[in-house]
């Protein structure tokens, strides 16, 4: 499945996107559920897709233009993120690659959904891409072995991890950098759990304005996916809808000569080969 989180007519649900349109599952479901991460806690996916069998859709796929894509989960009550998870990149910021996964925290509003737009704050020229794969718990887990680590996963989705370089700099600490208000792009949806084989591999490329200007396997991931779930439980519980940020590939716009900032009109779009296409346009902060 392909769920999301939307707002249609100023009102906020979740629902799946099919190849017809879209399925509002809050109102399939009777609203047992208030929002897609009250789903994941209440272990009904199964549920969702019972309720999504044979229903006429909501929205037609030719109207989806009038939906307003929120991040994926909208509430997540973590999300955890992993620098320098590519030994590329770790190498292009000057960095040794690191022995244990690089960890700092992004805040809800941090957020937007799929094809909305990324604020370049007006504090700062230096609006960075960085794009990653998300994953999405759907199960709650504390000290997770690595070898059970995919039982715990929901699903995952593309996430654009965009970051103001400056401001990343001020300090040891990356949280003023990695937390501008709306600079965090999360969709288009979460694909679930069982569309993808555990620990298959994952292509990633970033793309801006249509040039490619990232790419990489999950095969290059310092710490894999059932690792970062090994190590982040052991910090806290992992719970339904938190996320977890996996890490960006080299070629960042910082590194590069001369560097490559973002730009208000620019369109920058993060593709996963077995999830999607997360796309945002860049505007400035008003």
């Amino acid at each position: 499945m392909k769920l999301v989180s939307f707002e249609l007519g100023g009102v906020a649900s979740f629902g799946a996107v099919t190849e017809g349109g879209l399925v509002d599952l809050r109102e399939a479901l009777q609203r047992r559920y208030i929002d897609l991460k009250e789903l994941l806690s209440s272990n009904a996916l199964s549920e969702a897709r019972q309720a999504i069998e044979g229903r006429i859709v909501d929205v037609r796929a030719d109207r989806l233009d009038e939906v307003r894509w929120l991040p994926v989960v909208p509430n997540p009550g973590k999300i955890w993120c992993i620098g320098l998870n590519y030994a590329e990149h770790a190498r292009e910021t000057g960095h040794e690659v690191p022995q244990a996964p690089v960890v700092f925290l992004r805040s809800q509003d941090s957020q937007i959904g799929h094809d909305q737009a990324i604020v370049r704050p007006m504090e700062s020229m230096q609006l960075d891409f960085e794009g990653e794969i998300a994953i999405i718990i759907g199960t709650t887990g504390r000290r997770v072995p690595e070898r059970s680590a995919w039982d715990h996963i929901a699903g995952y989705a593309c996430y654009q991890d965009a970051s103001v370089r400056d401001w990343q700099r001020h300090s040891a600490q990356w949280t003023p950098g990695k937390n501008f208000w709306r600079t965090g792009g999360f969709g288009p949806w979460l694909l679930t759990r069982d569309e993808i084989p555990d620990d298959a591999e994952m292509t990633l490329v970033t793309r801006l304005n249509g040039q490619e200007v990232q790419r990489a396997s999950t095969r290059q991931m310092i710490h894999g996916i059932a690792g970062q779930i090994a190590y982040l439980s052991t910090i806290a519980p992992l719970c339904p809808g938190d996320v977890i940020v996996t890490g960006t590939p080299g070629g960042i716009g910082a590194r590069r000569d001369p560097p490559l900032f973002m730009q208000p009109g620019d369109v920058v779009e993060v593709e996963v080969d077995r999830i999607g296409i997360l796309r945002n346009t860049i505007i400035t902060d008003t």
